[in-house]
């Protein structure tokens, strides 16, 4: 049980805080055909900081997410039941999810990944993450990047103070549009 905000001798002395899965509502998410998830935010509601934790469930034939690799933050998985693959860079193994399988995806993009339930139950796992910002998500499918600064992706979306997606290519010269003459 979390303490009370308002009892000053919590603020004075911080104790953890716990969160039971089971009380906490799913969150859903669909896109098109390929990509379904519900996802119950642990670390947000035990009053995590620098390590995130989200419960996962996809269902069968779907993904959670697209192909993507961090340069800020490092990821990891625990399966806790159903079954799948890790999709990984090319020219990398494939690796099979299957319940108790733990999987380090530090940040760069040799760790490029996407997870597919290939099985016919819901895929269930445990996806850890640290919450460092700024971060730059890179999608490899769609070569677009993904900025986040103030909060890091999975993070407070109104603590951001930048974020956006933009195509790799939308490369401009570090000196265009600036005024560089006195008007």
């Amino acid at each position: 049980m979390a303490p009370d905000p308002s009892d000053a001798s919590s603020a004075s002395s911080p104790a953890p805080n716990a969160v039971r899965a089971a009380d906490l509502d799913w969150s859903e998410s669909e896109r098109g055909d390929r990509f379904a998830f519900r996802r119950k935010r642990l670390a947000e509601r035990a009053g995590g900081r620098d390590l995130g934790c989200s419960l996962y469930e996809v269902p069968p034939g779907k993904r959670p997410w697209p192909t993507h690799y961090h340069e800020g933050n490092e990821e990891a998985l625990y399966v806790l039941s159903g079954t799948g693959a890790l999709r990984t860079r090319e020219g990398a193994a494939d690796l099979d999810l299957e319940p108790d399988t733990y999987v380090a995806l530090p940040a760069g993009a040799d760790y490029v990944r996407q997870i597919e339930n290939d099985g016919d139950e819901p895929l269930r796992y445990l996806a850890l993450s640290t919450m460092n910002h700024p971060d730059v998500t890179v999608y490899p499918d769609s070569d677009k990047v993904g900025v986040f600064c103030g909060a890091p992706p999975g993070g407070d979306k109104n603590a951001r103070t930048l974020h956006g997606y933009y195509p790799r290519d939308a490369a401009v010269g570090y000196w265009d549009d600036e005024p560089t003459t006195e008007e």
